[in-house]
């Protein structure tokens, strides 16, 4: 069993930035893909980014390439999700996901395992 909690969350507004975080536990070792999914209301959830916490390979959606940044701390069984030049379009409920897969991309919501309970991201125009 894999525990995962998001933080980092809030309001700001367009161009702004902020930096989510998501702390694991448990069997960490089951954990070879982490990624960041999305959730508008009334909307599909979709991947954002991964990485693959032993090779650090990562892999992000068409989106956010350029203006987000995955990055971890596997001494702390932690990843981020740098967040720069955000946009309304942004604005998601965003939840950490892990997966026993060697990631090789990023991957859909059925090939991950284990959730969080989701943080708050909402951006002002």
């Amino acid at each position: 069993q894999v525990q995962l909690v998001e933080s980092g969350g809030g309001s700001v507004q367009a161009g702004g930035s902020l930096r989510l975080s998501c702390a694991a536990s448990g069997e960490t070792y089951r954990r070879n893909c982490m990624a960041w999914f999305r959730q508008a209301p009334g909307k599909e959830r979709e991947g954002v980014a991964a990485v693959h916490t032993s090779l650090g390979s990562t892999y992000y959606a068409d989106s956010v390439k350029g203006r987000f940044t995955i990055d971890q701390d596997n001494a702390k069984f932690t990843m981020y999700l740098q967040m720069n030049s955000l946009k309304p379009e942004d604005t998601a409920m965003y939840y950490c996901a892990a997966a026993y897969r060697f990631c090789s991309n990023l991957g859909g919501e059925r090939d991950y395992t284990y959730w969080g309970q989701g943080t708050q991201v909402t951006v002002s125009t």
